[in-house]
């Protein structure tokens, strides 16, 4: 049997992108096998994402680069199976160097505002016309087409705007915003579902194109996934904090060590949960029975799951849950979390590895959440140094000679 191959092997992306949203989507591209060419801003110490503290250094973690070899945590997570090059795309001679890799690239990925690719002569239009066949794929805070001002976007502007930050908390409560990225995180998911069928698309016909993927549409078409006006219309509160009346009994609770949650909105389920709770008197009442009745009730049958568990350990909460079919868990910190040895074994959460210095015990970070059946997918390449492969690429992908790269680096370009 042959060896096991990346499913976007053969495939080479140039990646313009810098931060979370557009990283995270060439991570991906990454870690299927494609070929991905990270193009930095020598001038700015390329990517930003490179001083995000905290950095790995020689002796560990630490808030501050102590050393030209350490590397920040996030460029160690985002840059992981990507080369690096440098390129100051200011320089009026850069475009025909960024011309000259279009030309050998399926893909290219960028995330910069509205508008910026345009005025450095580097948008689809000019990509279009070197490389019909290749696939332009933008990640913008709101579009190709942008918005009034400067048009730029951060995760917590993205989730203001969206709505998701008034789904979280009590009715009255400040709005909430989410601990995870998921504006940043949202957005790059979208952009590789639609890189990949338009790459599709490219190879049935020819015909590459333009994917513009917005963050703000992007969330707000999740938000959209829950009728949250029509159930307001019906006077179901928008923001119900840790319990969903109208799936009870659901929600969070607290222990005498922890909190747990539970999911039982179906018949069978709800029946689970008062008979772990003993109250096998109540399964043919006319506030349980019946799912319609348990919304109704939802208050109190919510006020006594609360009262049943706040003196109980987890582990005799669970135990009482799984012997009734409740669909029922701990609720984890994230330390807890990513060392799940189900999803360390499936290579979900992988170990973050230093270049110069190795894995820091306890250092993990994103894998890929897909597995496979004969495709090989990984992220294990650690991340490269800022434009470490700028002379690799120049010579070996576009057959320049050592004396114009030498030039170019001389005069500024690279």
């Amino acid at each position: 049997m042959s060896e096991a191959r990346g499913p976007l092997e053969g495939k080479t992306v140039l990646d313009l992108t810098t931060a979370l949203a557009g990283p995270y989507a060439t991570l991906l591209l990454a870690s299927l096998g494609a070929r991905v060419i990270k193009i930095e801003n020598p001038t700015r110490g390329g990517d930003s994402s490179r001083n995000n503290s905290p950095y790995v250094t020689s002796d560990g973690l630490s808030k501050k680069r102590t050393a030209p070899d350490d590397m920040s945590v996030s460029m160690m997570l985002r840059g992981r199976n990507k080369e690096s090059i440098t390129l100051n795309l200011k320089h009026p001679e850069s475009r025909e160097v960024f011309l000259d890799l279009a030309r050998t690239a399926d893909i290219i990925v960028e995330n910069y505002s509205a508008g910026v690719t345009g005025r450095l002569g580097i948008d689809y239009a000019a990509v279009r016309a070197v490389n019909p066949g290749l696939v332009y794929t933008s990640i913008s805070g709101f579009g190709a087409q942008g918005v009034s001002g400067d048009g730029k976007a951060m995760d917590t502007i993205i989730q203001a705007l969206s709505g998701v930050m008034m789904t979280a908390g009590e009715p009255g409560d400040a709005p909430v915003r989410f601990g995870l990225p998921v504006g940043d995180l949202v957005a790059p998911l979208f952009a590789v579902i639609g890189t990949l069928s338009a790459v599709l698309h490219a190879e049935r016909t020819g015909e590459g194109q333009h994917v513009d993927v917005s963050m703000l549409g992007s969330l707000t078409s999740l938000v959209a996934c829950e009728p949250f006006d029509a159930l307001e219309a019906i006077g179901i509160p928008l923001r119900t904090g840790a319990y969903v009346p109208r799936l009870a009994p659901f929600g969070t609770f607290r222990a005498d060590d922890g909190w747990f949650a539970i999911c039982a909105p179906t018949d069978a389920f709800a029946d689970g949960v008062l008979r772990a709770l003993d109250r096998d008197d109540l399964l043919d009442s006319e506030k349980y029975a019946t799912r319609d009745a348990r919304v109704h009730h939802a208050d109190e049958l919510h006020a006594m799951i609360a009262a049943w568990g706040e003196d109980k350990l987890l582990v005799d909460i669970l135990t009482a849950f799984e012997l009734n079919g409740v669909p029922a868990a701990p609720v984890r910190d994230t330390a807890q979390a990513v060392r799940d040895e189900v999803v360390l074994k499936r290579k979900e959460v992988v170990p973050l590895v230093h270049p110069e210095y190795g894995h820091i015990d306890g250092l993990y970070g994103a894998g890929l959440p897909i597995v496979f059946s004969r495709s090989h997918a990984d992220l294990s390449r650690p991340a490269p140094g800022l434009g470490e492969q700028t002379e690799s690429v120049l010579l070996g992908l576009l057959d320049y000679d050592a004396e114009r790269v030498q030039r170019l680096r001389a005069d500024g370009v690279l």
